[in-house]
């Protein structure tokens, strides 16, 4: 897995925007945030353009990724956001030049698909707010610096306090690559070429939007499909913006648990990953270390870049 080095004082960073469409103005200030770190912003070319629900054609999106991706003075490309779209754009995608001059990816949601698509091209990404987030929430915002850290070759370490609520908690030590993201953008990868699972990784997942009975079929999905055979933790993100259903056999977090009930892994909820303010960044595709413990998880991921 190649991870790009650390980002340094006037490196360039594009951000364009490969799915939804945005407004100017979020992706502006997003590009202020950037150059409050030192960076060089530039916005792609299509990327305030606007097809139906799309920021352009899928020949407009490909083309601004695929420029950025074969740029090897670009070093950093932040998603404007998800929504969705990426998936037209994969297989037209030439991985040639990100690996051969590997940059940061960022983003998280619909760019789940992208950051699979990175791994199976063995270089890893961050997920992580995106422009919005940046705009909202400014350079001070704890989830922006810590995004902000990764991607100068600062280590990952987080230690999150467990809540009495968090009591589904199963405890634990699991070692491994970091993979998953968007639970249903990732389901929707299972069976292509770009959803690599790792040998004894960590899954995370979180959603929004999504009513329990979908998360419960989803979850069988990935059981079905033999991930859990595979994994040695399951990171349970920020599951909103949904309402618990009575008529399902148990509550979300616990039909989560019941799926993964045979098998021995550590399992932590809650964790501040998702569709939320408290969306700390992590590296998709290194290895990492999760320690589930009685009233604190432990995550953590120091590899060294290898550009």
């Amino acid at each position: 897995m190649k991870r790009p080095g650390g980002l340094k004082m006037n490196d360039k960073a594009v951000i364009l925007s490969p799915a939804g469409k945005i407004d100017v103005s979020i992706v502006q200030d997003a590009a202020a945030v950037l150059r409050s770190w030192g960076l060089q912003p530039m916005i792609g070319e299509n990327a305030f353009c606007a097809t139906g629900r799309f920021s352009g054609s899928v020949e407009q999106r490909l083309s601004d990724l695929q420029k950025a991706f074969d740029d090897p003075e670009v070093k950093m490309i932040l998603c404007s956001r998800g929504g969705y779209g990426i998936v037209h754009l994969l297989s037209d995608l030439d991985f040639t030049g990100i690996r051969e001059h590997p940059k940061w990816v960022v983003g998280y949601s619909d760019i789940t698909a992208l950051h699979a698509a990175l791994q199976a091209n063995g270089i890893a990404s961050v997920h992580g707010p995106m422009a919005k987030h940046l705009s909202d929430e400014g350079p001070d915002d704890q989830a922006v610096r810590y995004t902000r850290n990764i991607l100068t070759g600062l280590p990952v370490n987080y230690h999150i306090p467990v809540e009495e609520k968090q009591s589904l908690n199963r405890e634990g030590l699991a070692a491994g690559r970091l993979f998953g993201g968007n639970l249903s953008v990732f389901c929707g990868m299972l069976g292509s070429v770009y959803a690599k699972i790792p040998d004894r990784g960590i899954l995370f997942i979180e959603d929004t939007g999504e009513v329990p009975y979908r998360v419960d079929r989803m979850m069988y999905q990935l059981k079905l499909a033999g991930v859990f055979e595979k994994i040695s933790g399951l990171i349970v993100g920020q599951f909103n913006d949904y309402q618990e259903d009575d008529q399902m056999y148990a509550p979300l977090q616990q039909s989560i648990l019941h799926t993964v009930k045979e098998y021995t892994f550590p399992v932590c909820f809650g964790f501040p990953v998702g569709h939320v303010k408290q969306n700390f960044p992590l590296l998709m595709g290194e290895k990492a270390e999760l320690t589930v413990g009685d009233n604190l998880i432990t995550f953590h991921q120091n590899e060294t870049a290898t550009s």
